[in-house]
């Protein structure tokens, strides 16, 4: 069975210090115990989202990928100014000194249409429409990498709006839209965007808006909604854990919420359209 995480944050301040500009500062996770907790539950490859609190000093996913626990197990996604004019070059370099392992450039768009966005600062809430982002997501393309978007619903029609420029561009929608912080219209927006070619529905998140302890059965209208938008193939798992325990309750979620969809179905969400979209082996 193929099992690819696709959403995994690791973090070692001891071995690389947080970022001045962190927008949190977590407990550690580091790569040695997650190396054995893999191994252990099986799990095909991994893909390290490169977190906030390291802001573009990407060491420590440098670091995890010379401490993986087998050849070629993890990729990874990067983390830079989306407006800032030296990021494509930045990221052409990152890919170039890892070939085959950068898989996506994330881009956070956490506040409300009507607030200002950020110019500068820790790296989130740039503006959308900055004629920068546009050259970001092109560089992108030249590169063969998805733009990861880690958003709240308000921010869907900006995304829209991006990706009908690019249509060619995978766009990943990090948890499912974080639906718990949009109105029932901002919601619908993220649903549209799988009118977009290659917009990707991420499972993953369940606790940011679940009513309910795992399996969070609460969300089983939810999640067959999301399905019938975007279908089976254009869906990926993500936040598996990072023990065994954790990992059985995400295992008990997914079962549990799409016991609707087909054998084969569940095969391509849990694994194989992340097998084809990241891994490319």
């Amino acid at each position: 069975m193929l099992i690819v995480d696709t959403h995994v944050h690791l973090f070692d301040p001891a071995r690389v210090p947080y970022h001045p500009n962190a927008t949190y500062q977590p407990k550690p996770v580091p790569i040695e115990p997650y190396a054995k907790f893999v191994v252990a539950a099986k799990l095909t490859h991994t893909v390290i989202v490169h977190p906030e609190p390291y802001q573009d000093d990407h060491r420590y996913l440098e670091y995890c990928f010379e401490h993986e626990p087998s050849r070629g197990f993890f990729r990874g996604t990067c983390l830079f100014d989306p407006i800032a004019p030296a990021t494509p070059g930045r990221m052409q370099a990152l890919v170039a000194k890892h070939p085959g392992r950068i898989v996506a450039v994330r881009i956070h768009a956490m506040q409300p249409l009507s607030k200002e966005p950020t110019t500068s600062g820790p790296i989130k809430d740039r503006d959308l429409r900055h004629p920068k982002m546009l050259e970001t997501w092109e560089a992108a393309h030249f590169l063969g990498l998805a733009v990861q978007m880690h958003f709240v619903p308000a921010q869907s029609v900006r995304i829209h709006e991006l990706g009908s420029k690019f249509p060619q561009v995978t766009v990943i929608l990090d948890h499912l839209g974080r639906p718990g912080q949009g109105t029932a219209e901002e919601n619908e927006g993220v649903l549209k965007l799988a009118g977009l070619p290659n917009t990707i529905m991420k499972f993953s998140g369940l606790n940011y808006f679940s009513k309910q302890q795992p399996p969070h059965a609460d969300l089983a209208p939810l999640i067959r909604k999301y399905v019938n938008s975007f279908g089976a193939e254009r869906m990926i798992w993500g936040g598996l854990g990072m023990d065994s325990k954790e990992f059985a309750e995400q295992s008990k979620a997914f079962e549990s919420l799409l016991a609707f969809a087909s054998s084969k179905d569940r095969d391509l969400i849990r694994g194989g359209n992340a097998m084809r979209l990241f891994i490319k082996l």
